[in-house]
């Protein structure tokens, strides 16, 4: 996520399988209720325990004029402990649900709890199909004090972080469980609609368009997105897949045709860049999605970014939201803790790319300016950037002094082992989850130096780091 740089820069469907556990396995062990959450401790009720997602259904239709989303999703699961009930996580109301075709008994709890007991238990292992139907007002919705339905009586973009998918389709909320996607919009003829990762298909039926999309690499659940309005679209090629990039035509943009495609040719250029510098571009389409509504933030949807529209395409934003494919898409979080991993490494590539990759600075020369800057300032080092806490998510100082982070830890060991340590943090974790702990084990392995001191310094303790050698300050 950025805040339209707010922060300062330094300068495949799977196979259902049975869900009944024969007689002797319940004799032999009793299933129980899965956890309410993963345990995450910023967040203790998104995700759910006993289940993984390994794919999502969704098939949405939006009523502009009354803001009314009514749908079904239905979800491929696995279970991964012996199962009485489990959780989704969801807000609007529940028509019906069906698992493997069996009516289930359900109802909602907590702040988006929706509670599915199976007709019988499921047996560890066991693949599972849940088939949730359900219709409502999505903006009359809140949850973990937050209102995030983004739209007015001609657009809408489902876009928010670190929740979203409560308001659209049900569930397994957390980035520790990534699935695949099929993702099906109804509006009204002559609307668009875009989300992630390939256009499948548009089907036109008695005035209605359904547009179906689909993601074929893993992503998690607040990553998914839909926008639906009018907008100007750029269909082109980037590295060999579709990038894919739309501006609302309601932006007071005076050419959009002439707009969209320079922000789809500026995509193109930061995305071959970053591949160049952290490897393959790891999603089967790029692109982007400018929207009129007032959203004062951008957002890294997993291979499409959805930008506010602040007028011509500027390359610090783009290139933050694009360097997040890399770090927060391709390998994402495995607690809301480990936000560093998102928000800094996205805002160090933005910075790298606007400063030395287009020759317009030095790094090194921007930290120090930066720690000159601050060091004064006791508030800007106060918090602690490998636990920010729930209300600090998205701090100024997680994107900023993150950045610093980083460009002192290239400056301590410099490029060759620098660049080596990112790729190799990819290619480890990709498509899954990683954590600021294993990230500084990483590091030290790849350098072969000790950085505990170092680490300490800038992520660990609330103040200004010293300014010697072995903090990568001199």
């Amino acid at each position: 996520m950025s805040r339209t740089r707010l922060a300062a820069g330094l300068l495949g469907t799977v196979l259902v399988g049975s869900t009944v556990a024969g007689p002797a396995a319940q004799a032999q062990r009793a299933p129980t209720p899965g956890a309410v959450g993963v345990g995450d401790p910023y967040f203790p009720d998104d995700g759910n325990g006993g289940i993984d997602v390994l794919h999502y259904d969704i098939r949405d239709s939006y009523s502009f004029g009354r803001g009314r989303l009514a749908g079904r999703t239905s979800l491929d699961v696995r279970a991964t402990q012996d199962l009485s009930r489990f959780d989704l996580d969801f807000l609007l109301p529940v028509r019906s649900v069906r698992v493997d075709g069996a009516e289930a008994r359900f109802h909602t709890t907590g702040t988006y709890e929706l509670r599915i007991t199976p007709s019988a238990p499921i047996a560890t292992g066991a693949r599972f199909k849940v088939s949730v139907e359900y219709a409502g007002t999505p903006a009359s919705e809140g949850s973990h004090g937050e209102r995030n339905w983004l739209a007015d009586d001609r657009e809408v973009v489902a876009m928010n972080e670190p929740h979203m998918a409560a308001w659209w389709f049900p569930a397994n909320d957390h980035p520790s469980d990534k699935a695949t996607y099929d993702i099906r919009v109804t509006v009204p003829d002559g609307k668009d609609v875009v989300a992630n990762g390939i256009k499948v298909s548009s089907d036109h039926r008695r005035g209605q368009v359904t547009s179906h999309w689909r993601m074929t690499q893993p992503m998690a659940s607040y990553l998914a997105f839909f926008a639906a309005g009018s907008f100007a679209v750029s269909r082109t090629t980037c590295l060999g897949v579709p990038n894919v990039f739309a501006l609302s035509k309601r932006t007071p943009e005076a050419a959009p045709g002439k707009a969209v495609k320079a922000y789809a040719e500026q995509t193109c250029d930061i995305v071959t860049s970053l591949s160049g510098l952290l490897g393959p571009y790891p999603f089967s389409a790029t692109g982007g999605l400018v929207t009129s509504l007032p959203v004062h933030f951008a957002l890294e949807n997993q291979s499409r970014p959805t930008y506010p529209w602040v007028g011509a395409a500027d390359p610090g934003l783009m290139s933050h939201e694009l360097a997040h494919q890399w770090f927060g898409d391709l390998v994402s979080v495995a607690q809301w803790r480990d936000i560093w991993l998102n928000e800094g490494f996205a805002e160090f590539m933005s910075d790298y790319y606007t400063a030395e990759v287009t020759g317009h600075g030095s790094l090194q020369q921007g930290l120090v300016s930066s720690y000159d800057a601050f060091s004064d300032e006791a508030g800007f080092w106060k918090l602690q950037i490998d636990d920010p806490g729930p209300a600090h998510v998205f701090d100024g100082a997680v994107y900023t002094r993150g950045a610093m982070t980083l460009q002192a830890l290239r400056h301590r060991i410099g490029d060759p082992a620098f660049w080596t340590l990112l790729r190799t943090w990819l290619a480890q974790h990709a498509y899954g989850n990683g954590s600021v702990a294993g990230f500084e084990a990483l590091a030290a392995s790849v350098s072969g130096q000790d950085l505990t001191g170092f680490f300490d310094a800038w992520l660990h303790q609330p103040v200004v780091p010293a300014r010697t050698a072995a903090n990568g300050l001199v």
